[in-house]
């Protein structure tokens, strides 16, 4: 436990002994006022059932804390709050324990499956990717660091109409085009073929309105979509030449999505594809239709109505026979927990699919799954630019090999700009520039509550200064200055006595609240805890280096003492960092 949550145990117990109350939990806060203590307790909720003032509860509840702990210094009492006065040594046996459990894990002998990135086959991945992929993958690091076994996971949607728009495009305006002979990374290039196939149908689309057919039926007219649906129909059959090029273009997407992965620094204990589980769901159904679940209608499309539960009526099978979404999605959640010991599975995808998610966690437990009980779909907002929201099937997205790369650049020109890496070797700034860039990247994302709408700004969150990842990332590299400067060795050990004043006492604070913040974190799964976290405490470590003096302060065990605590916080920074995907440097 750290120093709050031992404060606020022997406060229960306090209340409960000496007032045999046993459903009230008073507030305790860091003292961040003029008065003298490190905690205050605020007495008010008492009053009604002691029918004594504030000021008479506190002395009462301060006395109590005095006898009966070893930990308290002083207390008093100033207009009904209870301020505590921490000893020293408390603070100091709290830090030790807290540095030496930093990286000990207890297990929750808990398997949980964490579903993140699922692309599609025929696009590249965007930024809206990138926040999905960055979530999906801290929380997964999170989650570990939590005691949690975790298996990370993706589903590959590499089958349906849209793939056949992009293969159907490539077959009439590609002209044998591949990656290398056109010096283009796969995902790309078959990307480009989405959005050409977009651009021809609305062509039709047009010619057709213009020959006279209303809009609606010159949609499902278009030459283009009807080659794609019969396109879809043959892969269904086996056709082997609609398979073979489906094989090819899918190949190409893939090593290019390796690419943006391994760059993004991040990976995946399982990967599953549509193509596979839709078949799987397909079973789904005829089970449904016989336990009376689904019902048929005349075209002989399934259904499931859930009008009962405030929705509506859902299709779960088209009348040719062909899967949806929800087909695919009912198939693979079976197959996960048939497959796999786990005892939850988190989807990561956008709030546009809340609605989606709830009919397909409705209707497993309709079905009878006893697992459905613990799915969970972590519901992120979307990302948007300054210039609004992104299309891909129009083109208008922010590509994310592009966006990284201008955010290696935008790092390099930062750092050049005020020389930050002048002493560094060139190998070692390639190296940093690419840590500073995306770890600007992956914290401006993270930092925001997941189920927030968040406006991406590449200027911004590249600043060396404020809550950015390269202001952390400098704080960080400038322990290892001190630290280095100092030969310090790796001690991590800890005065039982030693005269902590404020600055000391707040940062040590900080630092033994890292377990508490990943229960948060994992409890919430919200990586934005672990970000604000990190950044309290640098913003504690800055206010402590500018008032206490280290590599000149001629008293040898209070040298140490600050060098030790420094340590300590560079590790408690790393390991935070670590959890968001974030790498650091020593030199900046």
């Amino acid at each position: 436990m750290n120093i709050k949550e031992t404060l606020q145990q022997t406060l229960a117990e306090l209340i409960q002994s000496v007032y045999q109350i046993y459903d009230v939990t008073l507030e305790i806060q860091e003292n961040k006022t003029d008065f003298e203590g490190d905690f205050t307790i605020v007495t008010f909720p008492l009053v009604k059932y002691l029918k004594k003032s504030p000021d008479q509860i506190g002395m009462e509840l301060g006395g109590a804390f005095t006898a009966q702990s070893d930990f308290i210094q002083d207390f008093n009492v100033v207009k009904g709050f209870l301020n505590l006065t921490i000893k020293d040594t408390f603070f100091l046996k709290n830090l030790k324990t807290s540095s030496e459990n930093l990286n000990t894990i207890t297990p929750k002998n808990e398997t949980v499956m964490v579903e993140f990135s699922s692309p599609n086959t025929n696009k590249p991945l965007h930024l809206g990717h990138i926040r999905n992929n960055l979530l999906g993958y801290s929380v997964s690091q999170i989650l570990q660091e939590a005691g949690y076994d975790v298996i990370k996971t993706q589903i590959i949607n590499d089958r349906g109409i849209h793939i056949c728009k992009s293969m159907v495009a490539w077959q009439k305006f590609g002209n044998g085009a591949t990656p290398q002979s056109m010096n283009r990374k796969g995902d790309k290039l078959v990307g480009e073929y989405y959005v050409a196939f977009d651009q021809h149908y609305k062509t039709q689309i047009s010619e057709l309105i213009a020959s006279g057919m209303d809009e609606e039926t010159a949609k499902k007219q278009a030459p283009l979509m009807k080659e794609a649906q019969k396109m879809l129909l043959e892969w269904e059959k086996g056709n082997d030449e609609v398979k073979n090029l489906w094989s090819e273009m899918n190949a190409w997407v893939y090593e290019g999505f390796n690419e943006t992965y391994q760059r993004l620094g991040v990976n995946f204990d399982q990967v599953q594809h549509e193509s596979e589980t839709y078949l799987l769901g397909k079973n789904i159904i005829q089970e449904g239709l016989l336990k009376n679940v689904f019902y048929r209608k005349d075209d002989g499309s399934v259904w499931i109505d859930l009008t009962e539960e405030g929705l509506d009526h859902k299709l779960l099978l088209r009348s040719d026979g062909t899967s949806v979404y929800m087909t695919q999605d009912l198939g693979t959640a079976v197959q996960r927990f048939a497959e796999n010991d786990i005892q939850k599975l988190i989807y990561t995808v956008g709030n546009e699919q809340d609605y989606h998610f709830q009919v397909l966690f409705l209707i497993l437990k309709k079905l009878g799954y006893s697992w459905a009980e613990h799915l969970y779909h972590l519901s992120y907002g979307m990302v948007e630019l300054p210039a609004g929201k992104m299309k891909s099937r129009e083109g208008t997205v922010v590509d994310a090999d592009d966006l990284m790369q201008e955010m290696y650049l935008t790092a390099k020109e930062k750092a050049q700009e005020l020389g930050k890496l002048d002493q560094l070797s060139d190998v070692e700034k390639e190296t940093s520039y690419e840590t500073v860039g995306l770890g600007a990247l992956k914290y401006f994302i993270l930092k925001v509550d997941p189920r927030k709408k968040m406006l991406f700004n590449p200027a911004e969150s590249i600043d060396f200064n404020g809550n950015t990842g390269p202001f952390i990332q400098y704080t960080y590299a400038r322990i290892q200055s001190l630290l280095s400067k100092a030969e310090f060795s790796a001690e991590n050990t800890f005065p039982e006595e030693y005269p902590l004043n404020a600055f000391e006492k707040e940062l040590i604070m900080q630092l033994s609240n890292y377990r508490e913040v990943i229960e948060k974190a994992a409890a919430t799964l919200s990586p934005a805890q672990v970000a604000n976290y990190v950044y309290d405490v640098v913003k504690s470590y800055n206010s402590f280096y500018q008032n206490n003096p280290i590599l000149n302060q001629d008293n040898i065990s209070v040298k140490t003492m600050r060098l030790n605590l420094s340590h300590a916080t560079g590790l408690v920074i790393k390991k935070s960092l670590s959890l968001l995907g974030i790498g650091t440097v020593d030199r900046m």
